[in-house]
């Protein structure tokens, strides 16, 4: 291996790369059950980003959930497996967005009083997305 790319590699702990790898299997989870429930029927927000995609909700729920993970798998087989200086930037924006999903989800189903489609994975979310966290800032850049 290249020296250069063993420095970077060293950037990203085992335990971050594995913790964000399964962070995006969660989140695969969760939209397979906001699919399968519906969010994009219930839920304002989800309907409107599916709404900027297609006229059909369905399909563009579909489509950005499907980019969205792959976003999500490619970040972690390029930036992150190879320690690229951009991986810590995603792992972060993972980070906050998972975190807000973990959190967001139970405490609108606690408002509707009722279950807002995704309030079940979204706890993994959130205690997976702690757990990342605490690996970023436990072992920094360096």
């Amino acid at each position: 291996m290249a020296r250069g790319f063993c420095a970077a590699h060293k950037r990203i702990s085992h335990k971050a790369s594995i913790a964000f790898l399964v962070l995006v299997i969660a989140q695969a989870t969760h939209s397979v059950e906001e699919y399968l429930f519906r969010l994009y029927e219930v839920f304002a927000p989800a309907r409107f980003v599916s709404g900027l995609i297609s006229t059909d909700l369905r399909t563009g729920f579909i489509a950005f959930n499907v980019a969205f993970v792959t976003f999500g798998f490619w970040c972690y087989a390029i930036p992150v497996r190879k320690g690229m200086p951009a991986a810590l930037l995603l792992m972060w924006f993972w980070v906050v967005v998972e975190i807000l999903n973990g959190i967001g989800h139970p405490v609108i189903s606690i408002i509707e009083r009722s279950y807002i489609p995704g309030t079940a994975t979204a706890p993994v979310l959130l205690i997976i997305a702690l757990y990342l966290l605490i690996q970023i800032v436990k072992h920094p850049v360096g």
